[in-house]
């Protein structure tokens, strides 16, 4: 019943005809609903259609014809004239519009067959490449390329219109998907900084140990040679997920994540290095004979401050 209401708003909402409210509600059930995504995807489909459609006039006789033929048709009567002057001319009208409306949607297919979304990058040292191909001053990154630099190189990416990701030197990145209701990359080895502002769960990063869900901030995101990565979040929250497992991370703190195992614990980095090695310990290695949980519990709550309330809780 939800996703047939919502649906009645779409072409109101992709019109930007809604309350602000509204429409907030409408984009996050797109974000959580796949069949309503599909849905008003194919409304945007045929917005764009229509847009490149001609506009075709009627015959300039045609409403003299059918003045006429009004005067002169008998009461309850259909007249030779007005089947065969009258409606040819409309089946002939409409026939044009149905070939122009079919034709306009092969050309439209076309165009997004051939043609993929990509994000604008910008170099901002050295010599970035994308896929082997040398980045001058400024390129395209389109779905499925990878965006490396090495260890002089540095690069800017726009990320549609939802904000940028600065791409440090030594790192590899790929597009995996951009559309309204999904903006993903992948983050393969090295270092990245995003800057977002979009609603809750529309831009991700996939590494090898979890998948960073942004909920509108800013943070940097780094990937070691193992597929271990560090998350540091400097604005808002973001969220870290592998396998159902989920750690949500706010402002000013950061949180490992371990391939196999996914994200541990949110920390603050200023806390006492026992406190932070007994959360690794028990994050990642609980099953390490020189530690056991209650040890290593005692050691958190006995190093903890005001501030740690956070992880313990």
């Amino acid at each position: 019943m939800l996703s047939s209401r919502v649906a009645k708003k779409f072409s109101a909402y992709f019109h930007d005809e809604r309350p602000p409210a509204e429409s907030r509600q409408v984009a996050e059930h797109l974000i959580g609903c796949s069949r309503c995504r599909s849905e008003f995807e194919e409304i945007k489909l045929g917005v764009k259609l229509a847009e490149h459609l001609p506009r075709v006039s009627a015959p300039d006789s045609l409403w003299p014809e059918i003045e006429r033929a009004l005067r002169t048709r008998p009461t309850g009567v259909v007249s030779t004239f007005w089947s065969r002057s009258l409606l040819k001319p409309a089946l002939a009208l409409a026939a044009v519009v149905a070939l122009l409306f079919i034709g306009g949607l092969w050309l439209l297919r076309s165009h997004q067959t051939d043609s993929r979304p990509s994000w604008k990058v910008a170099r901002l040292d050295g010599a970035p490449q994308i896929d082997s191909s040398r980045v001058a001053d400024k390129g395209r990154l389109g779905i499925g390329q990878w965006l490396e630099t090495d260890g002089t190189s540095r690069a800017k990416i726009d990320v549609g219109d939802i904000g940028e990701v600065e791409i440090d030197p030594n790192t590899r990145v790929r597009l995996v998907a951009t559309k309204p209701t999904e903006h993903r990359l992948e983050l393969a080895r090295g270092r990245m900084s995003a800057h977002i502002s979009a609603p809750p769960r529309l831009f991700f990063v996939n590494t090898p140990s979890g998948v960073a869900e942004d909920l509108g901030c800013a943070y940097t995101l780094e990937v070691n040679d193992d597929g271990n990565s560090l998350l540091r979040v400097t604005a808002g929250y973001v969220a870290l997920e592998l396998k159902g497992r989920e750690s949500v991370v706010p402002a000013g703190a950061a949180c490992a994540t371990r391939r196999g195992i996914g994200p541990g614990t949110p920390y603050f980095e200023d806390g006492t290095n026992y406190f932070r090695i007994a959360l690794a310990k028990l994050d990642f290695e609980p099953n390490d004979t020189q530690w056991s949980k209650i040890p290593t519990i005692d050691v958190l709550l006995g190093e903890a401050r005001p501030r740690d309330a956070m992880t313990l809780w």
